[in-house]
């Protein structure tokens, strides 16, 4: 197993991550990003999105991608947004390992937080933080404003 940071040409393989984890989170149609999105978005002059990968005989089998934010209570955070192993690997460490290399990152970058969401449901992802250190908290709600709610939005402005 290597973990190692994400390339360009890695993309194709992380689509495939992204789109099987919306089938686990029962939203399949959910992911419009395409593999230009992400070549554009992480690999240009000023990359929105970094990546960790988890690699196995030289297939790709799981990838982390996390990006930057400002707290204006902690300064510098991290954003995990998504830590996706294949499901056939799921139980054989690959998921530690990636978790750990983004705490990693964290330490190596001096952040004062990192932080991600957990679906309510997904129990055995809960359980792995909380044994792990992490707060999972209950009195905050993730709010968002998608494509169409920013149109009509707008549209009333």
């Amino acid at each position: 197993m290597i973990i190692r940071k994400g390339e360009k040409k890695d993309m194709p393989s992380v689509l495939e991550l992204i789109q099987e984890l919306a089938i686990f989170e029962k939203e399949p149609d959910a992911v419009v990003v395409t593999v230009a999105d992400l070549e554009r978005d992480g690999f240009g002059e000023k990359p929105l999105f970094y990546t960790f990968i988890a690699e196995l005989e030289g297939n790709i089998v799981g990838m982390a991608l996390y990006y930057y934010r400002y707290s204006t209570w902690k300064g510098k955070t991290i954003h995990l947004e998504d830590l996706i192993i294949k499901e056939e690997m799921r139980g054989s460490g690959l998921g530690f390992a990636l978790y750990s290399e983004i705490i990693v990152q964290g330490k190596r970058d001096n952040v004062r937080r990192i932080e991600w969401n957990v679906l309510d449901w997904n129990t055995p992802a809960i359980d792995f933080y909380i044994k792990s250190g992490a707060k999972v908290l209950d009195d905050w709600r993730v709010a968002q404003m998608d494509e169409k709610g920013i149109n009509e939005f707008l549209s009333k402005l």
